[in-house]
């Protein structure tokens, strides 16, 4: 089968709103588990319309909420606390589909979502979280880390102060641009949520 023939069969999946919102779901909950989804890692934008790349965590289908890590010193968090509003743009080249999402965002450290968040990463992982916060500037090229933990694993001692820069970013999803970009015919549609209902339409790409 050629990829332009695998590109119109899918293109009749797309037949249908709920079929669309359910696809945005399944490629969403992929995403999270599989490092090499192209919407493992997509790009998160705030209020000053600045952007960054973020590792997709974890996905909420009943909430329809993404989870983010950051470090709490990053001048995003801050941002984030007072302008909540939050785009998220995922893409999978292959597949050809776009999905621009907007929502609410919270910052939140000791809740029982952060804590559980932080026990179930590695320490080799946690060691983001030590040393210097983002954006202090350096007059050499630096990781942010302490030399001592420069290409090292840390043991639950040494990571224990990093704790305290850890934060989660949950963005509560309230509206979703899906784009499909086909050959035959480009299609597109939104959703926009509303007391936890739906509402979904066609629109022109």
């Amino acid at each position: 089968m050629t990829d332009e023939t695998k590109l119109m069969n899918a293109s009749l999946m797309f037949q249908d709103l709920d079929d669309v919102r359910r696809d945005i779901a399944t490629r969403l909950s992929r995403a999270v588990k599989d490092r090499k989804s192209p919407m493992h890692s997509p790009v998160i934008s705030t209020s000053d319309a600045d952007g960054r790349v973020m590792v997709l965590r974890a996905f909420d289908l009943d909430g329809w909420t993404l989870r983010f890590h950051t470090d709490s010193r990053s001048p995003k968090c801050g941002l984030i606390k007072k302008k909540p509003d939050v785009g998220a743009l995922f893409y999978d080249h292959k597949q050809k589909i776009q999905i621009r999402v907007r929502g609410k965002g919270r910052i939140e450290q000791d809740s029982l979502l952060a804590n559980q968040a932080w026990k179930m990463s590695t320490n080799f992982a946690r060691r983001c979280y030590l040393g210097e916060g983002p954006g202090v500037f350096s007059d050499s090229p630096t990781s942010g880390l302490p030399s001592w933990a420069e290409g090292i694993q840390p043991s639950d001692e040494q990571i224990k102060p990093a704790k305290d820069n850890f934060a989660i970013l949950l963005i509560d999803i309230v509206s979703i641009d899906w784009l499909y970009l086909a050959n035959e015919g480009h299609l597109r549609a939104k959703f926009v949520r509303k007391d936890q209902a739906w509402t979904s339409f066609w629109v022109t790409p």
